[in-house]
């Protein structure tokens, strides 16, 4: 889970990297980004408690965060 955690931290940085840029640019495209973000945070925030609740191992809330986070970062890079 020391892997995992390492990952989601580095990634996780790329991806706050990635949509600090995109806000800052502001307009619509940022305004969507910070709806966005905040939806996402509240879903994973209840999926991840869900998860725990029902008794799942910590390594697999991590894998998932770790999973939305890529996928952020795939779609930030795009131009």
């Amino acid at each position: 889970m020391f892997f995992d955690l390492s990952m989601l931290a580095f990634e996780s940085q790329h991806a706050i990297w990635l949509r600090t840029i995109k806000l800052c640019a502001g307009g619509t495209a940022g305004d969507r980004e910070a709806r966005l973000m905040v939806d996402e945070k509240v879903s994973a925030a209840m999926q991840a408690t869900g998860k725990l609740m029902a008794g799942a191992h910590p390594g697999s809330v991590v894998k998932a965060y770790r999973r939305k986070v890529r996928a952020n970062v795939r779609r930030l890079s795009k131009p």
